[in-house]
């Protein structure tokens, strides 16, 4: 965004505000991730960016980086985690079952992305095979891309998530954090949720973002704001294992661009 936001005054608010004073090196580093995926394919608009950052800190235990469901250590302990969930009757399909290929779709990530056709989905904007390798969601700059397309109108036009984006919800003059829990999960913990964007959107504030900022590129160009216009998508290719799969410049350009905003850390 064509501001620059004075870190160490974000930084000092959100500390106070929302995290009890102290931050971990975990925490910054989560959020700084997530302002720049924001910075480079968000809306522009603050409250939009706030309002995902208080997505993230509620979705994660306020980790700020992506977790799997339960906040499970392993794949095998997320697949338990929902079992026990539906066991209970607190849900009406066990969704971690695995595939013929014996991929899981439980949540992961920043905001807990579940279910295979949703991966489907999602993958499909994203260019990824999230299908295959659904565990790509819980790297973090894939993570940040994932909540910033699924919250947003974005690349498809609509909000991934549940088909409501928070343009619905937060646009001009209105601003409804709590029914922009929609776009996400109907209205749990809704009012929660919006006293975390309250609080994001004071520091925001406070390291001086305006209400509408500029979307640039990592390089400073101009990037028009709204729905981009696609065509329609190619079959996916079947990607090699996460551990080799080529991520084009998206960690390199969120790492610059945190470098050119807030400064290289020693």
């Amino acid at each position: 965004m064509a501001a620059s936001l004075d870190r160490a005054a974000f930084f000092a608010a959100a500390r106070a505000d929302l995290f009890g004073g102290s931050l971990s090196q975990a925490q910054v580093d989560g959020i700084e991730r997530l302002i720049a995926a924001f910075t480079l394919y968000g809306s522009g608009d603050r409250r939009h960016l706030a309002y995902i950052l208080a997505t993230s800190y509620h979705e994660t235990g306020r980790r700020m980086m992506p977790v799997r469901e339960g906040f499970a250590a392993t794949d095998a302990a997320a697949r338990a985690a929902v079992a026990g969930l539906y066991a209970k009757g607190k849900i009406s399909q066990n969704y971690a079952l695995p595939n013929a290929r014996g991929q899981s779709f439980y949540g992961r990530g920043d905001v807990q992305l579940t279910f295979e056709a949703n991966y489907r989905r999602m993958g499909q904007v994203l260019g990824l095979d999230l299908v295959a390798f659904p565990d790509l969601v819980l790297e973090p700059a894939t993570s940040a891309r994932v909540i910033v397309e699924g919250m947003l109108r974005g690349i498809s036009g609509r909000g991934d998530f549940s088909g409501k984006a928070l343009e619905d919800y937060i646009d001009g003059d209105r601003c409804d954090y709590v029914q922009a829990r929609r776009v996400v999960n109907i209205l749990d913990k809704a009012a929660q949720i919006a006293s975390y964007a309250g609080d994001f959107e004071h520091a925001l504030v406070v390291a001086g973002m305006p209400r509408n900022a500029a979307v640039t590129d990592a390089v400073g160009k101009p990037i028009p704001v709204g729905p981009v216009e696609t065509k329609p998508l190619a079959p996916i290719p079947v990607l090699p294992p996460p551990a080799v799969v080529a991520k084009p410049n998206l960690l390199k350009r969120i790492s610059d661009w945190v470098d050119e905003r807030f400064g290289a850390r020693s």
